[in-house]
């Protein structure tokens, strides 16, 4: 298993609740802390509504939390406001379950990939084609492709071009909600070996929701189990589990081998 390197974020004591009405509420993160180290893949685990992608959309600020504290180097990114939160927004991208539904149907895939570098100024329009290309080179697609549009593409693809366009601003964090499992089993296993190369090229982190255990089990470092927007462990292996509902979730699911090692993403799929 690779090594990791200092804590960048720390999600503490996060709260989050809905209004049902009829003064009914929800607590989909209930008093949830987690932390996320340079290098670092951290699985969040757990059947649907335990909070997963919750925590996730309280990161990137699509949620607002009613409580706690989100630090990046031991900042707190929640006292950030205007600007100064941009600029730290910059650090933090995401990789969405469907691609398709994250891009422009209208947009060259030049554009999509460069979009985030023109929204911070960081780049003029007459260097989008040559950064677009050294992007999909960098995510193992062939550099015409930024002439095409995602709808020309498969699954596969158009999610190797939403890496590349959340790697382009050069981030410490990238989350993963999900971000495989619309993909058949041979697109998968590719599209976590990039994951695994990238990271070990250039030391980004991974905050990566998943459904699938197995995958979770062999691809994360540690696993943060989740149910009903609590943490109920976080371990560095399933077959670890000590949590009755961990065991359970286990179970339900596939066997682990008492004592199973990590195993590197050339052998995730057998």
């Amino acid at each position: 298993m690779k090594g990791y390197g200092e804590e960048i974020l720390r999600m503490e004591d996060i709260v989050k609740t809905f209004d049902l009405g009829g003064g009914k509420k929800l607590t989909a993160s209930d008093h949830v802390t987690v932390s996320l180290h340079k290098g670092e893949t951290l699985g969040i685990v757990g059947e649907s509504g335990s909070g997963k992608s919750t925590l996730a959309k309280i990161l990137t600020r699509l949620y607002t939390m009613d409580s706690g504290r989100i630090l990046l180097h031991g900042k707190d990114m929640t006292a950030l406001k205007g600007e100064e939160f941009r600029q730290a927004r910059k650090n933090i991208q995401m990789v969405f379950q469907d691609p398709s539904t994250a891009f422009d149907p209208k947009q060259r895939v030049r554009d999509i990939i460069c979009e985030p570098l023109r929204n911070y100024g960081l780049i003029g329009k007459e260097k989008v084609d040559e950064k677009a290309r050294e992007m999909l080179r960098l995510v193992d697609l062939p550099e015409d492709f930024a002439d095409r549009y995602p709808n020309s593409m498969s699954g596969g693809q158009r999610q190797r071009i939403a890496v590349a366009r959340a790697l382009v601003l050069k981030p410490e964090i990238i989350i993963c909600d999900e971000a495989t499992s619309a993909l058949d089993m041979s697109v998968q296993k590719t599209v976590i070996e990039l994951l695994h190369r990238l990271q070990l090229e250039t030391g980004v982190a991974y905050f990566f929701i998943c459904h699938d255990l197995a995958l979770a089990n062999m691809f994360c470092d540690n696993i943060v189990v989740m149910q009903h927007g609590r943490v109920v462990e976080k371990i560095k292996d399933l077959s670890e589990a000590k949590d009755p509902y961990s065991r359970k979730l286990l179970a339900s699911v596939f066997t682990i081998e008492e004592g199973k090692n990590k195993v590197l993403p050339d052998e995730l799929f057998g």
